[in-house]
């Protein structure tokens, strides 16, 4: 483990140890438990209550492709984001990777913070029901140190829906519409995400499986990916929640597998 990856570590525990020791609001006893995006590549159909905060921090993120005897490894520690109740159906969210790092051989590894992204989710509901649906635009600012970004203003939108199937299963489909810069050349062009999921609860534990696929439509050359994601959360009362997931890549442009531990946290 490189001397970044274990102060990128450091600083993460040092965050979750704040964040558990970060004093909640009191909330009503009828109040819904904490409902974070992670874990899993999909977005929660939900929104943060109005006047409170939330923090969700990735502990680590480490991915593994290994092609034509090159070994990439892609390392994430401390990405954290940020999320403010602005009203009873929207929230704005601000999310960071504090440190990454991204090794190839035969490469010099290059590492640093990444770019910064800013959602407003708006839920356009007006009442409960078996069926949620948020409306998530969002903007990446590049932030990234060199070699890590494309130094691109980018945007997007995501849609993220849910429905509650009984007997503590859900069903969940996380669309989403990238503008992103073109690698040669002027010019944008689309990516295409989506995420199926299926969950089940057994108390305060949550096992899910996913699907995603991303089709991004460079001029220079499309290139398609797909993985198969398990992932697991425990409901640590109200406000916290610890995960974890493994996402399996199922094509030679996807990386081979991604490892992930991390920690939400409303007060």
């Amino acid at each position: 483990m490189s001397l970044g990856i274990r102060r990128g570590l450091f600083t993460a525990l040092t965050a979750v140890n704040i964040l558990v020791t970060l004093p909640t609001t009191a909330f009503a006893q009828d109040e819904k438990p904490i409902c974070p995006d992670r874990p899993g590549r999909g977005t929660s159909a939900c929104t943060l209550q109005e006047g409170h905060g939330q923090i969700e921090l990735g502990l680590f993120d480490d991915s593994f492709q290994h092609r034509s005897g090159v070994t990439t490894d892609t390392d994430n520690a401390g990405s954290v984001l940020a999320k403010w109740g602005v009203s009873a159906r929207m929230d704005v969210e601000a999310g960071l990777a504090l440190y990454q790092e991204q090794r190839a051989t035969g490469t010099k590894s290059q590492s640093g913070i990444g770019d910064l992204f800013l959602h407003a989710k708006v839920n356009p509901l007006t009442s409960d029901g078996p069926f949620a649906l948020v409306l998530d635009p969002f903007l990446k600012l590049p932030t990234a140190s060199g070699g890590l970004g494309n130094g691109a203003v980018e945007g997007g939108f995501v849609l993220p829906m849910s429905y509650d199937l009984g007997s503590n299963w859900s069903l969940a489909m996380t669309p989403e519409a990238d503008i992103q810069r073109n690698m040669a050349g002027g010019g944008y062009h689309a990516n295409l995400v989506d995420v199926v999921g299926l969950g089940k609860s057994f108390g305060p534990f949550t096992l899910g499986a996913e699907v995603w696929s991303s089709q991004n439509l460079d001029p220079a050359g499309a290139v398609s990916q797909y993985s198969f994601d398990l992932d697991a959360a425990w409901l640590a009362g109200n406000d916290t929640q610890f995960d974890g997931g493994v996402n399996v890549g199922l094509n030679r442009a996807t990386p081979d597998v991604e490892f992930y531990v991390g920690i939400s946290r409303r007060f």
